[in-house]
């Protein structure tokens, strides 16, 4: 017999499904609904604005579909996932207002929903910033960082913006709290005079080090076979330590760095 608990996680996971249908159904519709308009016009000008809100729609609706829950138990790389996220957000929010979004990322497997959940927390931040930040005539930036050290992943969110309010608990960034706490990690901040931060740190689960491990390995026989051969023997090197567990990250050093090719 399934216990309440697990009865109640079903009936959340299928109201979800339930909403993501509808609000997915609701896109296509009020695109379907434009491209009807167009054709129906005559006016040149008429016509090449409702194609711009066509193509703005279908961006969003790019980005709902990469947010949707997943269906499925599996491994998805965190990477490409992030990066499809990143791509409709700067095609429908931040090209048309002037903000660049950098991705920086390796392959990266992670369980499917652990990534879903990554993946919410990422966009909520990229959208603060992009509503928040205060470029003060520069031209801004944002930058999404994704990477892994010692079993850590650590994803920091950082803008070339100045610090305003957006440190207030408001919802967005309760949520951001939340996923990062569901992933065994937490969130830490960092500001500095023309740069705000956000950095979610979590471990990877005992199934997502073992698929790393494998990428690693392929990484290193990748590397080693595009590296010249050696005409003499050169000295032993020391061999690398792995970080450990608990990684202590500072999240103002790692922004600095994070922002230097932004």
């Amino acid at each position: 017999m399934p216990t309440k608990a697990l009865a109640h996680e079903f009936d959340d996971q299928t109201l979800l499904r339930a909403l993501t249908h509808r609000i997915s159904g609701g896109l296509v519709s009020t695109i379907n609904t434009i491209s009807a308009s167009v054709l129906r016009t005559d006016n040149p000008a008429v016509k090449l604005a409702l194609a711009g809100v066509i193509e703005l729609l279908e961006h969003h609706a790019e980005i709902h579909r990469e947010l949707a829950m997943p269906d499925r138990h599996g491994l998805v790389d965190a990477a490409e996932s992030i990066r499809k996220l990143a791509v409709g957000l700067s095609r429908s929010s931040l090209e048309p207002i002037g903000i660049r979004l950098v991705l920086s990322a390796d392959k990266l497997p992670l369980e499917t929903e652990r990534c879903w959940r990554l993946a919410l927390a990422v966009h909520e931040l990229v959208t603060n910033a992009a509503r928040h930040a205060h470029f003060e005539g520069r031209d801004g930036a944002i930058k999404i960082k994704l990477s892994v050290v010692g079993g850590v992943v650590s994803c920091i969110v950082a803008d070339n913006g100045s610090r305003a309010d957006r440190l207030r608990p408001a919802g967005g960034l309760q949520m951001v709290d939340g996923l990062a706490s569901n992933l065994g990690g937490r969130v830490e901040y960092g500001f500095g005079s023309h740069f705000s931060s956000f950095l979610v740190v979590f471990p990877l689960s005992a199934r997502e080090r073992r698929a790393n491990r494998v990428v690693a390995s392929r990484r290193l026989r990748g590397m080693r076979k595009a590296m010249p051969r050696r005409s003499r023997p050169q000295p032993a090197q020391a061999p690398s330590v792995p970080a450990p567990d608990n990684l202590q990250i500072d999240p103002i050093n790692t922004t600095e760095a994070a922002l230097e090719t932004t």
